[in-house]
């Protein structure tokens, strides 16, 4: 009966103790957004393209107001000029707003571009720090922060990844 009651015991106990592992977990995350806005040579592209945006805008709305100033004369002169004159300058006022959005279009695509091409070398560079941080550090796998639902924050190494990234590279070419 004694042999049964301590089986029991025994039994009892295997089910209630928790096991607990004691391996290293070699499983991080890094936030790569946060490393483009963040980094030196990030914050100095992202100038760079707030910059050219800036003018692109610049010499737009310059176009933009001498198109508005030439309909403003035109629909004034309206009375004053015969039906073939006026319509001329309709249709050189229409290809000059044509002229004006292909402009639009053009420099939006070439500054996409520019952002695309920056992104592309960041991407590069990150990946040759990011491999060198893992093989430094034993990491089996480094993730992307955007396609975790939930992680540790002590699994999180962007903010080491951040400063290896301004340590090494000082400026990405985007040109």
């Amino acid at each position: 009966m004694f042999k049964k009651i301590k089986l029991l015991v025994l039994i009892i106990f295997f089910f209630l103790i928790k096991t607990y592992s004691f391996s290293e977990n070699n499983i991080l995350f890094i936030d790569i957004e946060y490393i483009f806005v963040n980094s030196n040579a990030g914050k100095k592209v992202n100038n760079e393209i707030e910059l050219e945006r800036k003018k692109i805008n610049n010499e737009l709305a310059t176009y933009q107001k001498k198109i508005q100033d030439e309909k403003e004369k035109l629909i004034n002169q309206k009375n004053i000029l015969s039906q073939e004159e006026l319509q001329k300058k309709s249709i050189d006022l229409k290809n000059q707003i044509d002229k004006y959005n292909k402009m639009l279009s053009d420099m939006n695509n070439q500054l996409n571009k520019n952002r695309n091409k920056a992104k592309v070398q960041f991407s590069k560079e990150l990946s040759t720090i990011v491999q060198k941080y893992a093989s430094d550090n034993s990491i089996e796998m480094i993730i992307k922060k955007d396609n975790i639902l939930i992680g540790k924050n002590n699994l999180d190494a962007t903010q080491d990844i951040l400063k290896l990234f301004n340590k090494n590279v000082e400026s990405i070419k985007i040109k």
